[in-house]
């Protein structure tokens, strides 16, 4: 498994690497340790329930990465890559940030790394939905070449 590291703009240095069964819990910990703010974008709820029977029961269908602070996840992103024929080659993508971590490069370092595995995977198609007036998120995603389409 490749383990990339990554400086951010802060100084702070994390580690970003596919996910593994082992980082069930602190993957938890950082969605409970979200703050109002961080997840007031998102589509919740993400919960204990959610993340082992919605996420984690099918992972052949997903490319998951985590970045890793301190032995903390602090930001996790993943691809669910459709199962039915028709639809091969085409997935769903979501990127999460602790609020600590937020506007210092880590959603660009790990988008960078989700889409490199993602090509790797033969994906020709990655799709997202995101609130408009989440202008952070809108501006990273367009940065890495996804257009508007609603």
């Amino acid at each position: 498994m490749e383990v990339v590291t990554y400086k951010l703009k802060d100084g702070r240095t994390v580690l970003i690497r596919e996910f593994q069964m082992k980082d069930k819990e602190s993957l938890i910990e950082m969605y409970e340790a979200l703050s109002d703010e961080a997840v007031r974008w998102g589509m919740l709820p993400y919960t204990r329930e959610r993340i082992e029977k919605g996420w984690l029961s099918n992972l052949h269908d997903l490319i998951i990465i985590v970045a890793i602070y301190n032995s903390k996840i602090v930001g996790h992103a993943q691809i669910f890559k459709h199962p039915h024929p028709r639809r091969k080659g085409i997935g769903d993508l979501i990127v999460y940030i602790h609020q600590d971590f937020r506007n210092v490069a880590l959603g660009t370092a790990m988008l960078t790394k989700l889409i490199e595995l993602a090509k790797k995977e033969g994906l020709h198609r990655i799709g997202l939905r995101v609130i408009a007036d989440n202008k952070r998120a809108v501006h990273l995603y367009q940065k890495f070449g996804f257009k508007i389409e609603g």
